[in-house]
C-alpha cells in the first residue's frame, strides 16, 4: 500500500492532505469505505488544531484554531501526533518521537519559526505571536490594561498586524531597522500603510531596533530609553529546521529550493514556509498563508496542486504546475488590525476607504471596484 506522508499541519500541510486526498478520489478510492485499499495519507503533528496564525494578533487568540481532527476526519487522513526529529531520504523514513514512518513520497510543510534575538539583555520579557502560546502570554498581560505602552519591533507582515492591533487601546511605538516600513512589501502599497499607521496613531522610529528589555522599558539602538508595558518582537520568521535535511542548497530564509512541481527530490516535495518556490520571473514566494495555501492546495474550484502531485505519481497520473502569480488569500480577512480593510484603515460611519489592491510582490494592479473590500472565503473542508 502506498503511503504519502505529510510533515506539519499548519496551513500548507492540511491543504496538503487534502490535496492528496483529492488525488485518491479522483483515481477511484472511495475514502468513506475504502479509504486505505489504495493509499494511506498520514498527516504528522504535535497539535490537535491547526492554529490560525495570521489571526494571533487579535484580542482573543484562542478562537484562531480549528480542530484538525474535524478536518482530517472526513476526508480519511490519519493523524499521528508526534514531532518529526529526523527525516532519512536515502531510506524513505522520518522518525517522528523515536518511531520510524516509512513514506512513498514525503511533503515537507513543517512551517516557519520567529527569529528571536541571540544576544538581547532579558530577552526573555520579550512577547511575541509567532504561536498560540506566545499570543495568550501577551493577551493575558494586556487584558487589564488602557492607555498601555507597546514597543512593536519589526514593520513587516506581522509587526503591522500586531501594531495596529495594540493601537486600539494603547499607544504603540513601532521600530525597524529598515528606512522603510513594511520594506519586503516594496513601495506600491507603503502610502497606504504610513497613512493607516498615521491614522491609528501609531508612532514610527525607523533605521533602529531595541538592543535592551527591562521592566516598563525598552532601550533603542540609538540610546533612547522609551516607556514599554510590552515590546512584541515580530523581526523575521526562518524556515523549520527540517530543510536542512532535504537541501543543502537553502535560501537566506532557510528554505529549500524547489522545481515548478514543487520537488526537492524526486520523492520529496516541499510546501509553504519551508519552500522557496518561484513567484514570477524575479520573486520566490512570501512565508505568508496567502502562498501557503496554493502551495499546499491549490484553489477548492480547479483541486489540489501540491500533495495531490504527490499522491499523483503514485497514480501514475501526471504532475501538474505550480500557478503562476495572482491574487490569493488563505481563507481568513486580511486586514491590519481588527476592523482592518487590508491596509489598517479603519470603516468609520460605515463607510470604506478604498483599497487598492497589490499582488504580494508590491506590485499595484488595475483598480477593481469589486474587490475593495473581499469577503471572506471559507474553505468548505472547515466548515461545521
Amino acid at each position: 500500500m502506498a503511503h504519502v506522508v505529510i510533515v506539519g499541519g499548519g496551513f500548507a500541510g492540511v491543504w496538503s492532505a487534502a490535496g492528496a486526498s483529492l488525488a485518491r478520489g479522483d483515481a477511484g478510492v472511495d475514502t468513506d469505505t475504502d479509504a486505505d485499499a489504495d493509499l494511506r495519507i498520514t498527516l504528522i503533528a504535535p497539535n490537535e488544531h491547526l492554529v490560525l496564525r495570521p489571526r494571533l494578533y487579535e484580542p482573543e487568540p484562542d478562537l484562531a484554531k480549528v480542530e484538525l481532527r474535524r478536518i482530517l476526519e472526513p476526508i480519511g487522513v490519519g493523524h499521528l501526533r508526534a514531532s518529526v526529529s529526523t527525516i532519512e531520504t536515502g531510506r524513505r523514513v522520518v522518525v517522528a518521537d523515536g518511531e520510524e514512518i516509512g513514506y512513498d513520497r514525503l511533503v515537507l510543510a513543517a512551517g516557519s519559526k520567529l527569529v528571536r534575538p541571540r544576544s538581547l539583555p532579558e530577552a526573555e520579557r520579550l512577547f511575541n505571536i509567532d504561536t498560540l502560546d506566545g499570543a495568550r502570554r501577551l493577551t493575558d498581560h494586556l487584558r487589564e490594561r488602557d492607555n498601555y505602552r507597546a514597543v512593536v519591533v519589526g514593520a513587516g507582515f506581522v509587526g503591522l498586524e500586531a501594531a495596529t492591533a495594540l493601537a486600539a487601546r494603547g499607544r504603540v511605538l513601532l521600530v525597524d531597522r529598515s528606512e522603510v516600513v513594511a520594506d519586503q512589501l516594496g513601495p506600491g502599497p507603503r502610502r497606504e500603510i504610513e497613512a493607516a499607521l498615521e491614522e491609528l496613531g501609531v508612532e514610527t522610529r525607523l533605521g533602529t531596533t531595541v538592543t535592551e528589555v527591562g521592566d516598563g522599558y525598552a532601550v533603542l539602538s540609538g540610546g533612547a530609553r522609551v516607556e514599554a508595558d510590552a515590546v512584541v518582537w515580530c523581526a523575521g520568521i526562518e524556515a523549520s529546521d527540517l530543510t536542512r535535511q532535504i537541501s543543502d542548497e537553502l535560501d537566506s530564509l532557510g528554505r529549500v529550493p524547489v522545481d515548478r512541481r514543487l520537488r526537492a527530490l524526486p520523492d520529496v516535495f516541499v510546501a509553504g514556509d519551508t519552500a522557496a518556490a518561484a513567484f514570477d520571473a524575479e520573486h520566490t514566494v512570501m512565508q505568508s498563508c496567502q502562498h501557503a495555501t496554493p502551495l499546499g492546495y491549490g484553489r477548492v474550484q480547479r483541486g489540489g496542486r501540491f500533495a495531490r502531485r504527490a499522491a499523483a505519481r503514485l497514480h501514475a497520473r501526471p504532475l501538474r504546475h505550480l500557478p503562476g502569480p495572482g491574487r490569493r488569500r488563505c481563507g481568513l480577512h486580511p486586514g491590519l488590525g481588527p476592523q482592518g480593510d487590508g491596509l489598517g484603515r479603519r470603516r468609520r460611519g460605515g463607510q470604506e476607504t478604498d483599497q487598492p489592491p497589490h499582488s504580494s510582490t508590491g506590485r499595484r494592479r488595475p483598480e477593481d471596484p469589486r474587490r475593495r473590500r473581499p469577503r471572506p472565503h471559507r474553505a468548505p473542508v472547515l466548515a461545521s
